[in-house]
């Protein structure tokens, strides 16, 4: 089972909303928050707002707290577990930033499960205010995507792709997302590789469109509990027999529902 890496967006996948609203929401600046929205790119919104929200006396404490709050559904938190210790490589590829992605996973104690975390840079400054910058500088450079549904500061397939130059050939990838900059690493995957897409999001809708560009079997999940099943049951596909797929099969060809669920397990800390 060594040969399968499960890569995760964050926002919307593993948490049930999107970090960086929840942050601003939850401090009570959402009006700065649209009042500055059209003026500028979204990390340089966010370095404001945090910048504001530092203004207004609120510390790096007041903003764990509410990332602490974060809501996610409980069956993620063994998911993730249970991908681990079945013996997959996990990693994360996200647009929200480091900083609330790791002080989340710290808070739920699933840090240690990720192999690697690729995310906009957030880090305390000496200030001791929160600072969120691009992962690209698009203001130095274009990362050079042609798809025009990626943001300027990150294409996920790019980061995808390098990941997938790390990986020895044998090894299969389970993407899962729910957002469009979650579309372009889903075209990336190959005819052996698994896109679960999480339903009725922008990325589900976007395949729906145009199945016939993904390589990568289609499996959708609409909330934690499904994602788990879909997840287990995939990983449990492939270390009954890696030969069960056909190389001609079409995206959906398989249901995941066919094969039997490991039982969860649970990791000792």
């Amino acid at each position: 089972m060594a040969g399968i890496v499960v890569v995760f967006d964050f926002d919307k996948t593993i948490i049930d909303c999107d970090s960086d609203n929840w942050v601003v929401d939850e401090l009570g600046f959402t009006d700065l928050f649209n009042q500055l929205l059209p003026t500028m790119p979204w990390n340089s919104l966010m370095d404001t707002m945090m910048k504001e929200i530092h203004a207004k006396g609120k510390t790096i404490g007041d903003i764990v707290e509410v990332l602490k709050r974060t809501p996610i559904h409980p069956r993620i938190v063994q998911a993730v577990k249970s991908a681990h210790a079945l013996g997959c490589e996990l990693r994360i590829v996200s647009d929200a930033n480091m900083f609330f992605i790791e002080t989340i996973l710290e808070h739920l104690g699933l840090k240690e499960y990720f192999s690697e975390i690729n995310s906009n840079p957030g880090f305390v400054n000496e200030e001791g205010r929160l600072r969120i910058f691009p992962y690209h500088d698009f203001t130095k450079c274009s990362h050079g995507c042609n798809l025009n549904l990626c943001p300027p500061n990150m294409c996920k397939g790019m980061i995808v792709e390098r990941i997938q130059a790390c990986l020895e050939g044998k090894k299969r990838m389970i993407y899962l997302g729910d957002g469009i900059g979650d579309y372009c690493p889903t075209l990336r995957l190959g005819k052996n590789d698994y896109v679960m897409p999480r339903k009725n999001f922008p990325v589900w809708d976007l395949i729906c469109r145009n199945s016939m560009l993904v390589k990568a079997e289609i499996h959708e999940w609409s909330d934690g509990e499904e994602l788990e099943r879909v997840l287990l049951k995939l990983i449990s596909m492939v270390s009954v027999d890696p030969q069960l797929y056909s190389v001609d099969c079409k995206p959906q060809t398989f249901s995941a529902s066919n094969y039997p669920l490991p039982k969860s397990l649970l990791v000792p800390h």
